[in-house]
């Protein structure tokens, strides 16, 4: 692949990310509640008004590293921590909220459904009013859900709805299980255990399993138009997924494909907080320029250094055209910015 250098990739080549969040003040005061956090950390500070700036601030972030429009996430890692029926109030507060936010900037913003998942039938009765009444664009939900991974039968009415409405699900990572963590980041100095098990490594080693038990339990063969889609990179599967589909595929004859052929077909994968060339390249030739879309995990990553690495590639300008719009686009039902 030739290289072409920031200069042959002008910031107005349209740029859509999949993977920004955002947050109520409903939403923090709640979890603080639960949680023991250090809520005088400048950083901490300066994280949560992003979170919770759904206006000029956000925006101003975006036009500085030519992001046109942010498809926004409620950062609901937190959801599982909370009574199933708060958790399900807040999560429709927050899609109220990103809802107003796409109603007064529509160029700049579109959105992911947020719901909690340990009442299936209230989950998919959200999900169906996000996407029919609030026009969003699919749904995110993070990790296991009261202790569930989603392969269980209990979630069958969220994936039935999710399939009907063609609605595509972004599965995001969130702290292990207590007992997770207890067997794996015990002992360890706490800031050390906590990011080891969240974005140092386990959560992402955790969704990639996921991924893979979804395909075992046949999810895909009872929802054969369901869409998944998944950030970092792939959480891994890439580098692994011959290996993983070689050795799975043998152990469960009633699947009807090889095992990474459903990884290949049903998953769609975005670069959210990677932003070094080796993955990408892997993520390249594993799942192809088709199902690799561009994000930054606003505010979690920094906008500019998902712009400068947006900006080294070397791919060709068909190719960047798919990563940065033309896949969000098509995926997401996103209309094609007019000429």
């Amino acid at each position: 692949m030739p290289y072409l250098g920031a200069e042959e990739y002008p910031q107005s080549m349209r740029t859509i990310t999949l993977e920004e969040h955002i947050s109520t003040e409903k939403f923090l005061q709640a979890v603080d509640a639960h949680t023991q956090r250090d809520l005088a950390s400048a950083f901490l500070r300066t994280l949560r008004a992003k979170l919770l700036d759904l206006g000029e601030g956000r925006i101003a972030d975006m036009d500085a590293a030519g992001i046109d429009m942010q498809v926004l996430s409620l950062a609901g890692g937190d959801l599982d921590r909370l009574d199933s029926a708060t958790a399900t109030a807040l999560a429709r507060d927050a899609n109220d909220a990103m809802a107003a936010a796409v109603g007064a900037h529509p160029r700049r913003f579109a959105a992911f459904a947020a719901l909690d998942l340990r009442e299936p039938e209230a989950a998919a009765s959200e999900l169906e009013r996000s996407i029919r009444q609030l026009e969003f664009k699919g749904a995110m939900v993070n990790g296991t859900s009261g202790g569930l991974f989603l392969d269980h039968p209990r979630f069958t009415p969220f994936f039935e709805a999710a399939e009907s409405l063609d609605a595509p699900i972004y599965l995001h990572p969130a702290p292990p299980p207590a007992a997770v963590h207890q067997a794996y980041f015990s002992g360890l100095p706490d800031d050390f255990a906590f990011l080891l098990s969240t974005a140092g490594w386990g959560w992402h080693v955790e969704t990639g399993m996921h991924c893979l038990r979804l395909i075992g339990a046949g999810l895909f063969d009872r929802f054969p138009k369901l869409r998944i889609v998944i950030g970092h990179m792939g959480e891994n599967l890439p580098y692994s997924l011959a290996r993983a589909s070689s050795v799975l595929t043998r152990s469960l004859p009633k699947l009807q494909r090889p095992f990474a052929e459903y990884f290949l077909e049903h998953f769609h994968i975005t670069t959210s907080g990677y932003f070094t060339l080796p993955p990408l390249l892997c993520a390249l030739q594993v799942v192809g320029a088709d199902r690799l879309l561009f994000s930054i995990d606003y505010p979690f990553s920094p906008t500019e250094a998902g712009r400068r690495f947006l900006d080294s590639l070397p791919l060709s300008p068909a190719d960047m055209r798919k990563i940065t719009h033309q896949n969000a686009e098509r995926l997401l039902n996103i209309p094609a910015q007019s000429a």
